[in-house]
């Protein structure tokens, strides 16, 4: 293993272009990069336990932070909640509960774990207890226990969203063991299937065929195999002999490999994940599988859902069947850092800037609070660079490179091995351990996302202004990116994606998993700011396979947060569980609470942490920031914080920046810059010049808008009352144009933002807007016109548009607006400008001139990208027809008439002309229609418009 081990380092060395041996100072130090990590444990550093609990079957690296890892970590292991289910691997078998219709909720947490009445436990005959069970192969969200005991054996199969457990027996037959009798509601003695119910959970129990029961009637079932080997059972959501069918044709189909597939579609700004399932026939011939959504999935996929459902401590889960299913999200993007367009004063945020730049760093030397230092000085330094304060910025970056290059090289400068700041990798479990560790991240292989995020995050600051220090040193980044979350399968040195859990749809902290409640995952928020330092640190150095894996995860957890620990949409969360949030999710239950405080601006805050341009999803739902925040405040009986004060002004300024502006000023005078924390000084990985920066920015540009997505993923759209600001980062030697999927396109200079990174005027700006560009008309009647435009590209403070034409002005606060009440057959020329609340007025838009339709011209609409019209075929009849400027792969209408349900078609293409015919119509029936259509790569929806038959 020594030999592979040094092979795969001197593999790694050519790789970057190193000479061999250069750089090796100890024996166990691997050069790589300009850095390097040691195969040596530090002297006196905690190791993690030798012992796995596996298989020979296992020769890849052994996943850890997974809901089913205690398997690998104890003799059999502790509760696991794959969901709808829950299991245990027990000494005396394998123990099942279905908590479906037993879900409580109170208002400390959502609850579904296993008690102490559990339903049955799977055994075998051949041997009453197992000395362990052990990991006998894995999958993407399926694991496979082996129990093994002289000739009896036992190996279950169960995953993530399968109400499905597979068994293989050996030496015997499978014995179900319960406390009270169950109820057989379907079959009998001579049944190879039984329909039980135990506890008022209904399950299927699937025997192979000729197979037969005994023990009907008393707390243990025996099905005896008639010489086959398999075994199966499921938890059925209802008792009907229809459904046991239903599920009886899929049980013999047992699931034997499970594997994701994900992709993002940067023109469309949308990530594609495709849940693949390999199943083996045991009897017939049948594939696929009954699968178990969750509700992150279901709400973004078009799957063909079965009538069951099941209700877990994560929603209603909605069933499929299948060999695959796949989900749609889309990436609303993030940034290195929030643009200069806040309403601050400057010289006060440069006032901040001075006072961090005049600190010298007395805390924490771990990998998390010099981890959270580093995050700190990678949020400063382009806030620096925006008030024109090149010395702090460089000495902030300074501070990141010295500190990383430090923990990047594991020999001292006499070539010995450091006691500390160092990595070491562990080939055991295939993980690297920074030492200092803290919080178990050594012996329990916890955080380790949480952790090393900020080390990547505080990376990709350098590699954004210093390609050549990335070059160099990136091989130790993207180390650490492989150890959090490897994508590629074949790396020998580390499991696939360690901490993220495809399934579930997010993270999970503890490595072990040692817990009854499951494994867990407490600050989302540091899950994000590790996935966000992947999109930059890919964008950074060119890397997009690091990018897209970095928008995948960023964008599955996103949408998990948003229903698991947010539920935004008021729909996850049971109604008797009345907190505003729940702050941990575990695998059998949601908490609200901490690890560490009951404070309860802790409590909350703890998922906001770090916020920076890297967490604009906490924007998307200012109403429910509202909702948390005044949750927050009657908990915490009034505005008198005790602690991260700072955090919670940045988190209201989201739902008011009126309101979080008057809490800053009135209480930033009192708040320590180098305090601790909890002495009144900004939260640890904070500083007063971020929170000012945020506040402000959000105060002139408004919030992230996750309607608008963007072919770059350095690029968001802030709206204020419906004044949009266009913002992107180009992190290339090269300008280049974003274009966003409302049809505006901002030009972007090499290595800066559109409006520039430190080149806005900031608060006090008396500058009139810039015009607005790109003005077109997006169709027309006879008597009215609609038109469309982009934002001016320094849009603070804009209150609104004025379109001008022919002597007359209409008056709109967003970038659309239909002019109405012209004349037939008329040419028109409009203008638009912008206006802000000082009255300053930009010059007017390049003009677009427009001939309204004819009288009776039948309402044919006329824009850049296609000619749309209905034509009256019928008495009831009526056409609808699009034709695009371009060639478009498809063509969809929606459609509604006379207010009734919305009907969905893919267009007939007949020549140029897509064509939808509109049957069942009357005179006066009004048509609302609406078109999506694919150009060049890309999807777009047309305005819905509006035809009387």
């Amino acid at each position: 293993m020594k030999k592979k081990m040094l092979s795969l380092a001197l593999a790694t060395v050519l790789a970057a272009g190193l000479l061999p041996g250069t750089g090796q100072a100890f024996t166990g130090e691997v050069p790589l990069g300009a850095g390097s990590y040691s195969t040596v444990l530090p002297a006196g550093a905690a190791d993690v336990q030798a012992q796995i609990y596996k298989t020979g079957n296992v020769t890849g690296k052994m996943p850890t932070n997974d809901w089913w890892s205690s398997l690998a970590w104890v003799q059999h292991s502790e509760a696991q909640y794959p969901h709808p289910l829950a299991v245990k691997n027990q000494s005396d078998g394998f123990r099942i509960y279905n908590p479906s219709g037993r879900i409580t909720a109170n208002s400390s947490c959502v609850c579904g774990w296993i008690n102490d009445i559990h339903d049955f436990t799977v055994g075998h005959t051949g041997s009453g207890t197992f000395t362990d069970a052990k990991v006998d192969g894995f999958s993407d969200w399926f694991v496979k226990a082996q129990y093994q005991n002289g000739a009896s054996s036992m190996n279950v199969s169960y995953g993530h969203g399968s109400p499905y457990v597979y068994f293989n027996f050996g030496g015997g037959n499978p014995q179900l063991k319960f406390y009270t009798p169950p109820t057989v509601w379907s079959g009998s003695a001579g049944s190879s299937v039984l329909g039980i119910t135990i506890e008022g959970a209904h399950y299927g129990l699937f025997g192979p065929t000729g197979s037969t029961w005994s023990g009907i009637g008393t707390n243990a079932l025996t099905n005896a195999l008639n010489g086959k080997t398999y075994f199966s059972i499921a938890a059925q959501p209802d008792n009907t002999a229809a459904t046991l069918n239903k599920f009886k044709q899929y049980a013999y189909s047992h699931v034997t490999d499970t594997k994701i597939s994900y992709g993002y579609n940067a023109a469309a700004g949308e990530v594609t994940t495709t849940f693949n399932y390999t199943t083996s026939a045991k009897e017939g011939t049948q594939t696929g599988t009954i699968f178990a959504l969750y509700p992150h999935q279901w709400k973004n996929s078009s799957q063909a859902l079965l009538p069951y459902t099941y209700n877990s401590v994560r929603g209603t889960m909605k069933t499929g069947e299948g060999a695959s299913f796949t989900t749609r999200m889309k990436f609303t993007g993030v940034l290195p850092a929030l643009p200069d367009k806040g309403t601050y004063n400057k010289t006060t945020l440069g006032g901040y800037i001075n006072e961090e730049e005049a600190l010298a760093y007395t805390g924490g030397t771990d990998t998390y609070w010099l981890g959270k230092r580093l995050g700190k000085l990678a949020t400063l330094a382009p806030i620096a660079d925006q008030v024109g304060d090149t010395t702090a910025s460089a000495k902030f970056r300074s501070e990141i490179k010295s500190r990383l290059q430090d923990w990047f090289k594991a020999s001292d400068a006499s070539g010995h091995l450091k006691g500390s700041n160092v990595f070491y990798y562990n080939n055991n479990w295939g993980t690297l351990i920074g030492y200092p560790a803290s919080f178990g991240s050594d012996g329990e292989l916890n955080d380790h996302h949480f952790h090393y995020g900020y080390y990547i995050k505080a990376a990709a600051e350098i590699a954004r202004t210093d390609k050549a220090w990335a070059q160099s040193w990136g091989p130790m980044v993207e180390l650490l990116v492989r150890d959090i979350a490897n994508w590629n399968r074949s790396d020998t040195m580390f499991p696939f994606l360690r901490n993220f859990d495809p399934y579930a749809g997010h993270s999970w902290a503890s490595g072990h998993a040692r817990f009854g409640d499951g494994n867990n995952n407490e600050s989302s928020s540091e899950a994000m700011n590790a996935w966000a330092g992947l999109i930059l640190w890919g964008e950074a150095t060119g890397n997009t396979t690091i990018r897209d894996l970095g928008v995948y995860l960023y964008t599955t957890e996103m949408n998990a947060i948003n229903d698991y620990w947010f539920d935004v949409q008021d729909n996850t969360h049971p109604a008797a569980y009345t907190p505003s949030v729940v702050t941990m999710i575990w695998g059998g239950k949601g908490a609200n609470a901490t690890w560490f405080t009951a404070n309860p601006e802790q409590v909350h805050g703890i998922n906001w942490l770090p916020i920076t341009a890297g967490h604009l999803y906490l924007t998307h739902y200012p109403s429910y920031a509202a909702k948390n925040y005044n949750a927050l405040v009657s908990e915490n009986g009034g505005t008198n914080w005790d602690i991260w004060r700072d955090l919670i002004w940045m988190y209201r300024a989201i739902s008011s920046p009126a309101d979080a502006k008057n809490q800053f000023a009135a209480g930033v005078g009192s708040m320590a810059t180098g305090g601790a924390e909890g002495s009144g000084g900004p939260e640890t990985g904070n500083s007063k010049a971020n929170a000012y920066h945020w506040i402000y920015n959000l105060d002139a540009m408004g919030n992230a808008d996750p309607a608008i997505t963007a072919n770059s993923p350095t690029a968001a759209v802030f709206n204020k009352g419906g004044v949009k600001t266009y913002v992107a980062y180009n992190f290339s030697n090269s300008a280049k144009t974003v274009t966003f999927s409302d049809g505006t396109s901002v030009s972007v200079p090499a290595n800066s933002f559109n409006t520039g990174n430190g080149g806005g005027t900031g608060g006090g700006d008396t500058v009139a807007p810039s015009a607005p560009s790109g003005l077109v008309s997006t169709g027309k009647t006879s008597s009215s016109v609609s038109l469309s435009w982009n934002a001016s590209t320094d849009n603070v403070g804009v209150t609104g548009y004025t379109v001008s034409y022919g002597g007359n002005s209409l008056n709109v606060t967003g970038t659309t607006a239909t002019v109405s009440g012209l004349a037939a057959g008329t040419a028109y020329t409009f203008t638009v400008t912008a206006k802000d609340a000082a009255g300053n007025v930009s010059a007017a838009s390049s003009a677009v001139t427009v001939t309204t339709d004819s009288a009776g011209g039948g309402g044919v609409i006329t824009t850049p990208d296609y000619t749309a019209s209905v034509t009256k075929t019928s008495a009831t009849q009526a056409k609808i027809a699009f034709t695009p400027t371009v060639n478009a792969l498809y063509v969809d209408v929606h459609y509604t008439v006379n207010g009734g349900p919305q009907l969905n078609y893919r267009m007939t293409k007949n020549g140029s002309t897509w064509e939808q015919p509109v049957d069942g119509l009357s005179a006066g029936s009004v048509l609302k229609y609406w078109f999506t259509y694919e150009k060049s790569g890309p999807q777009y929806d047309s305005p819905q418009y509006t035809y009387t038959h």
